[in-house]
């Protein structure tokens, strides 16, 4: 999606995809990592999700990457915390409290050398966010920063000709072009989505457990 898009769906409050709670199925699948406390987990396109939240009081070190400035300083501002404020480039920001790092700008802007090594990726809302024009780059991209971190991965998986997106269906057959060649996929949960998504057609939630091969 354009920058513009996500720009003005923060500006006008249009963010629906901003979950009240803690991701039931983060809860549920997080142990599928089997991180050791202290762990440092990548949130790509992280909004200002209470996930951020829970894994911080898990006791991990979290670094998310958004392109709302006005996300960020919300998420930090909703957890209470003042956080030190760095212009890295003309692309990014970095928002840093010792536990939380929030870079700010286009996913895409960002290093591996700026990211630093993390341990595993928690990508709830990402991928699913993307059109399908962009979605190889994205995951090219992820694991190219990430060294091919593993990762616990939450997609959608309906009639996409139903209902525009985002978020979008990916379903088992696209995960596997993009990310097979690199990781092993493991489905850990699917689930119907109560509801349908967004009301409107049946949907299905998919957990996946992304492990890199040898």
């Amino acid at each position: 999606m354009e920058h513009a898009f996500w720009h003005n769906r923060w500006a006008t409050n249009q963010i629906g995809f901003h979950e009240p709670q803690v991701n039931p199925l983060l809860v549920e699948h997080f142990a599928a990592l089997a991180l050791p406390p202290g762990s440092r987990l990548l949130l790509p396109l992280c909004g200002k999700t209470l996930d951020i939240a829970w894994l911080l009081a898990a006791g991990h070190r979290v670094v998310g990457v958004e392109l709302s400035e006005l996300a960020v300083q919300q998420l930090f501002a909703e957890l209470g915390a003042t956080p030190r404020i760095q212009a890295l480039n003309d692309a990014l920001k970095r928002y840093e409290t010792d536990e939380l790092t929030v870079f700010v700008g286009d996913i895409f802007a960002l290093s591996r050398d700026l990211l630093g090594p993390v341990d595993a990726i928690y990508d709830r809302a990402a991928l699913v966010a993307l059109p399908a024009t962009m979605r190889p780059r994205y995951a090219a991209h992820l694991s190219e920063i990430s060294a091919c971190a593993p990762q616990l991965l939450i997609s959608f998986d309906y009639q996409q000709s139903q209902l525009p997106g985002p978020p979008f269906a990916v379903p088992a057959a696209e995960l596997a072009e993009l990310y097979g060649e690199r990781y092993q996929l493991q489905q850990l949960a699917r689930q119907a989505l109560a509801g349908g998504l967004k009301g409107q057609c049946p949907a299905d939630e998919v957990v996946w457990r992304l492990q890199p091969r040898a």
